[in-house]
């Protein structure tokens, strides 16, 4: 077989870049210093921090719901402009699972689908192919209040999901959720993850979470918000509830530790 020529390889560009961008309110509170961020694709890059640190900050830019004061973000080497093109699809899953209360959880992931004007037929079957990544087939007809909380977030990753999406953001999905339920949930969506070649921004704060979920943590400090360190979490995908309990799972875990234990230490000061 001949080789490929070297000009004829596509280059692996970055899905984010976040270039030197920071936030400072009109009233001259500075919520983040300038950072410096590459996600890349088929990454699980997971934002750890203590509250005030600027993880969602930071987030809301990558999703474009939020300027910053200095400095620029491209996603697949443009402008937000070109997001939404074939290949460069973006949707973010927030801490509430936002659903419709008035709608069924069929109509309820349908929505992006509709707003698109998608035709009938193929939004029932990507509606029906997303309930059943999460879990849900069976439960179409149901309204949010008959759903635990466990479930109305699947639903909603549903409905992130029915789009199709190249890049999926997450700011603390399971933060309000019990601690089995949550570890359920992130044993789901690392499937989720590693089935559908997503690249996955995460927020949230706890250690063990960034720890089973990434594949690389940054860590952050507040007052202002910044990058204080980053941890490459080199370990098998897709993990399951046995890496828990491992000593490297641990071992990752320490290190974090130490990391926020720092960036605690860190909060107020100026750089």
């Amino acid at each position: 077989m001949a080789a490929v020529p070297a000009s004829a390889v596509e280059p692996r560009i970055p899905v984010v870049e976040v270039l030197s961008a920071d936030k400072v309110y009109a009233n001259g509170t500075r919520a983040l210093n300038p950072v410096e961020l590459a996600i890349w694709p088929g990454e699980f890059v997971t934002l750890l921090g203590p509250s005030g640190c600027g993880k969602s900050t930071l987030l809301k830019m990558i999703a474009n719901l939020i300027a910053p004061s200095a400095g620029r973000l491209l996603w697949w080497r443009h402008g937000f402009d070109r997001v939404g093109e074939a290949g460069k699809q973006l949707v973010m899953v927030f801490q509430d699972a936002t659903l419709m209360p008035w709608a069924r959880v069929r109509a309820n992931v349908r929505l992006p689908l509709d707003l698109r004007s998608y035709e009938k037929n193929s939004s029932n079957e990507r509606v029906a192919a997303a309930l059943a990544l999460v879990g849900l087939t069976g439960f179409e007809r149901h309204y949010p209040r008959q759903l635990s909380g466990g479930m109305q977030m699947r639903a909603s990753i549903a409905r992130a999901l029915v789009t199709d999406p190249n890049l999926l953001l997450m700011d603390e999905p399971f933060g309000a959720l019990d601690e089995i339920t949550r570890n359920r949930l992130d044993a789901d969506l690392i499937q989720l993850w590693w089935k559908k070649k997503l690249t996955v921004v995460f927020v949230t704060h706890s250690i063990y979470e960034a720890v089973f979920l990434s594949t690389r943590v940054v860590v952050m400090a507040a007052r202002p918000g910044r990058v204080l360190a980053e941890v490459t979490i080199d370990e098998p995908h897709p993990r399951t509830d046995a890496f828990r309990v491992t000593q490297k799972f641990a071992a990752y875990a320490k290190q974090l530790s130490e990391h926020l234990a720092e960036a605690s230490s860190l909060g107020g000061e100026q750089l």
